[in-house]
């Protein structure tokens, strides 16, 4: 990408994007549900109105409802690159031609993953990255970043960070507080030099998960990378849906073993307060049966060996 732009973290990164693409109070943005809110709160914040679709069996955002969720007030489509994973950004980039609509990815999970041989965050008006802790390439407090390619985005963008102050030091129009802190970026910098050998160990703990779960009926797992065409994984996180999910993230914490329900087990629009309208029936029962298996460069063989010997043996049982 031709720039990157140190924010302050991944919502902020998210509302300066939206608002330098163009994006006005009273616009719509189709996003997908399963997503963290701050990826709606971005759009409200922006002043948009946030519109929720369903995902797909990927969990990604199913792009056969985009269109019928297209109105005269959308603007723009906000992809999430959901746990290390592209969407069909092909699909995507071809709705938002037909409708003349802008594309600013959520990529705040997703930094290095590939959709035919194209980064993640390359595909729109710009990219959002976050540098949260608990993201693939994480600092010790909050961080972001927005890529673009775009000359005039990048010069808004520039201003809307920094109090709306020009090169000249002179405030040109109103704008956020939403600097990268310099401490920050250092431990992003040296952790940079890291960052391929994280994403080698995520897929590979991913194949191993793959190759020993694979045969569970009762599991839906993440495509392997060997199975890929046109997607590469970074595997920020590895969601499976389980059959008796709950009884099986008890079974697995009484060995031991951590795992994480997303979100809570809620979606956005399940978030009443919010009024995010929505029937969104794939959503919905995923999110009932979807669980985060342990993922992270330091996990060893033997402890993959060990979380899949405990699932097989609970489906046994």
């Amino acid at each position: 990408m031709k720039y990157a732009i140190g924010v302050a973290n991944g919502t902020d990164a998210i509302v300066i994007a939206l608002r330098a693409a163009g994006v006005m109070p009273g616009d719509e943005v189709i996003f997908c549900t399963h997503t963290y809110v701050a990826t709606a709160a971005a759009i409200h914040f922006a002043g948009a109105i946030p519109i929720a679709i369903d995902c797909a069996r990927d969990h990604m955002m199913d792009v056969n409802q985009v269109e019928a969720k297209i109105t005269s007030k959308t603007k723009a489509i906000l992809p999430t690159q959901l746990n290390g994973r592209s969407c069909d950004m092909e699909a995507l980039v071809k709705i938002a031609k037909k409708h003349n609509l802008v594309i600013v990815e959520d990529a705040a999970q997703a930094l290095g993953a590939t959709f035919k041989g194209a980064h993640v965050g390359s595909f729109g008006k710009a990219g959002t990255i976050s540098f949260y802790p608990a993201k693939t390439l994480g600092c010790f407090g909050d961080g972001g970043a927005i890529l673009t390619n775009d000359d005039e985005m990048y010069e808004q963008m520039m201003l809307l960070r920094d109090h709306g102050r020009n090169a000249d030091g002179l405030v040109v129009t109103w704008g956020y507080n939403s600097r990268l802190d310099n401490l920050q970026a250092a431990i992003l910098d040296f952790r940079l030099g890291q960052y391929n050998d994280i994403v080698k160990r995520r897929r590979e703990i991913a194949d191993l998960y793959h190759q020993k779960l694979s045969s569970l009926s009762e599991l839906l797992l993440p495509i392997s990378t060997q199975d890929e065409k046109d997607r590469r994984d970074i595997f920020q996180n590895y969601e499976i849906e389980a059959d008796r999910r709950n009884e099986l993230q008890a079974y697995l914490k009484e060995n031991g073993i951590g795992t994480i329900v997303q979100w809570a087990g809620t979606l956005v629009h399940q978030f009443r307060d919010l009024k995010i309208e929505g029937n969104l029936p794939y959503s919905e029962n995923m999110i009932s049966r979807s669980l985060l298996l342990p993922i992270y460069p330091t996990l060893t063989n033997e402890d993959v060996e060990y979380v899949c010997d405990k699932i097989r043996t609970f489906y046994k049982r």
